[in-house]
């Protein structure tokens, strides 16, 4: 997880000590069937990865001596965490695996809702259980501004495997169409495109903002990594069409300091 998601993992190390194993068992499943994309070249393989991940947690038992799976399954049982909300984050990733147009913002929202959402809300669960539920709105807002600030870092990434995360309708509102964005040749429409998916990063990060009154204090620090978002919403914006060429990720020294005040103020 150090390796696979720094940043959450430099978070994890925020939150109470006894906290960690089972945060840390979280947040690495959620790395590992992110990347999985990265580490196969057709998508079958990819879909076998994943199918092992549903079957353990299926069957439950000792994840079939897997570290991972180990860990993951002793904090199912310690935390009563649901097992239908794994498998659904499975099933989200399904779509990494392939080239398919991400149809509209409803599309992003939900698949955001599965993945950084789903375990935004996990962590809370680990957290202060007695209190998750109230977080449950934060956690769905806070889950797509995450996504769409990750999506935009990872932007040249995808571009070279030819996918397009940014929903066709909000393309098709900044004069683009996936081709037209992919070729990066209209560096005005690409500006557009970029601004329009910051926009709805930040209308989504104000809402989990204007929601976090009601997260408990010992659920913040599930919270601490979306400090990340505004900054990399000002980023993008600044390099505009060369977001497919340029680093927007901030230095890791500061990505640090903002996660820190985080956990400290509350405030992201």
């Amino acid at each position: 997880m150090r390796d696979t998601d720094r940043d959450r993992y430099l978070a994890c190390l925020l939150a109470p000590a006894e906290k960690r194993p089972a945060l840390a068992a979280l947040y690495a499943f959620h790395a590992e069937i992110a990347r999985v994309r990265d580490l196969v070249r057709e998508p079958l393989p990819g879909e076998i990865r994943l199918q092992w991940w549903r079957d353990v947690l299926e069957s439950g038992g000792d994840g079939d001596g897997h570290p991972l799976a180990r860990e993951l399954l002793g904090a199912i049982v310690a935390y009563k965490l649901p097992v239908a909300v794994l498998l659904d984050m499975i099933d989200a990733r399904v779509f990494d695996l392939y080239d398919d147009p991400m149809e509209s913002r409803s599309s992003l929202e939900g698949y955001a809702g599965e993945t950084a959402s789903a375990l935004l809300q996990l962590s809370c669960l680990v957290l202060d259980p007695a209190t998750a539920p109230r977080s449950a709105e934060a956690a769905g807002h806070a889950g797509v501004a995450q996504t769409i600030a990750t999506l935009l870092l990872l932007m040249p990434l995808q571009r070279s495997r030819g996918q397009v995360y940014l929903p066709a309708d909000l393309l098709a509102a900044t004069g683009l169409d996936r081709q037209a964005f992919l070729s990066g040749k209209d560096a005005a429409g690409l500006d557009r495109a970029v601004r329009a998916f910051t926009g709805l990063g930040r209308e989504h990060l104000a809402k989990a903002r204007a929601a976090a009154s009601s997260i408990s204090v010992a659920n913040r620090p599930a919270f601490v990594p979306l400090a990340l978002a505004e900054p990399i919403f000002d980023r993008a914006e600044r390099v505009g069409p060369g977001i497919f060429t340029q680093i927007i990720l901030p230095p890791q020294w500061r990505r640090q300091w903002w996660m820190w005040r985080a956990a400290r103020s509350g405030r992201w």
